[in-house]
């Protein structure tokens, strides 16, 4: 049996030790090969490709970030070129072939899962492993970087805290969340974060301004703020539904237009920051972590999920489990229909125990009650 793997979408720490786990476990099995194509789906596009079992391409890699292969966020369905996006799904699907492989294993975010369904439709045998640092792929505890990303995330807030009880200032920390607040959540509780902002809870200004106010009464005169990039305020988040539902009629196209207006707005975190300043006196601090998160040695958690969802998704080739994504429920590995991933969001449930916790200790979530 001949078996690829491609590394694709944002980066995530851990992948390296999804990489390993993936090679010793192929090559363990006797009359299993096992090849790499470097730099994600445009990579397999244009067969890239290397031998992962030669040499010691595989020593020393289990502590290392990024990816020896390499990565890119092209989708094969939507490649760029001076006309405009096209599709090369077809090149993609010849490479498989040419190289007679009998699976390709996709190590990727929300976005590849999509694509990697895309190839599965095309006729391919795809199984996947979910990466990210935003922990957004649905039907899985974790993904793989989540860990990382969490406990680099929290650290650096740590640092903040001594930097804003100095200073007397608002510290807000920026950190990824495009469309899910589990990593702001997550580290924002774990480093005792005063305000934790995420997509899901639309937040208020003068709730805010209120909790703030409140800590400086009590002699606290500077305050940490944990916002995920796409968090908004209520006030935008009505005004952007308001002119979607003017824009389209059906739910779906309101939907879209939504989407396309959400777009037009960005630098929240800026707006956020000078409006609490000018309310509350005191000098605001934006630190953007960004990328940062995405970087550096994988914590021994997400070593070992890689590890597990590695070795599991060669054993799901082997048997023949196609058109589908590796994953941990309940702390057990498992595999779940990749039609019921790509896609799809993985949102935080407003009744999740890190927000009904975080609000019970008092921490502002930016409103007054949790939502329904």
């Amino acid at each position: 049996m001949k078996i690829g793997l491609i590394t694709a979408g944002s980066d995530s720490t851990g992948v390296n030790s999804a990489i390993r786990g993936f090679g010793k476990a192929v090559a363990n099995i006797p009359n299993t090969e096992a090849i790499g194509f470097r730099d994600g789906f445009l990579g397999l596009i244009e067969d890239r490709k290397v031998n992962l079992l030669e040499g010691t391409m595989l020593s020393g890699i289990l502590t290392q970030g990024g990816t020896i292969l390499g990565t890119s966020r092209h989708a094969p369905e939507e490649m760029p070129s001076p006309q405009g996006p096209i599709d090369r799904t077809q090149e993609a699907v010849d490479t498989y072939h040419r190289n007679n492989l009998d699976a390709l294993v996709i190590i990727g975010d929300k976005k590849s899962q999509a694509s990697a369904y895309h190839l599965s439709q095309a006729g391919l045998n795809i199984i996947t492993m979910p990466k990210s640092t935003e922990n957004d792929i649905p039907l899985t505890d974790k993904s793989i970087g989540f860990d990382s990303a969490r406990e680099i995330a929290t650290q650096a807030i740590d640092r903040l805290h001594t930097n804003a009880n100095a200073t007397h200032r608002i510290m807000l920390v920026e950190l990824l969340g495009n469309s899910s607040g589990w990593l702001t959540m997550g580290a924002g509780l774990a480093a005792g974060a005063d305000v934790i902002l995420i997509p899901e809870i639309p937040y208020e200004f003068d709730v805010i301004i209120q909790a703030i106010h409140r800590r400086k009464a009590a002699g606290r005169n500077f305050s940490l703020v944990a916002v995920a990039e796409k968090a908004k305020s209520k006030e935008l988040v009505d005004f952007m539904e308001l002119a979607a539902s003017k824009r389209a009629s059906s739910l779906e196209e309101q939907g879209q237009a939504l989407e396309r207006i959400e777009n037009n707005y960005s630098a929240q975190t800026l707006l956020l920051a000078r409006r609490l300043g000018e309310a509350t006196d005191l000098e605001t601090h934006i630190t953007i972590l960004g990328s940062l998160v995405r970087g550096g040695t994988p914590t021994a958690a997400d070593r070992l999920l890689a590890n597990q969802l590695a070795e599991w998704s060669v054993c799901m080739a082997m048997e023949g489990q196609f058109g589908r994504m590796a994953c941990r429920k309940d702390g057990s590995v498992s595999s779940v229909a990749l039609s019921d991933v790509a896609g799809k969001n993985k949102a935080m449930p407003l009744d999740h125990d890190w927000i009904r916790g975080s609000f019970q200790v008092g921490t502002c979530l930016g409103v007054s009650e949790l939502p329904a």
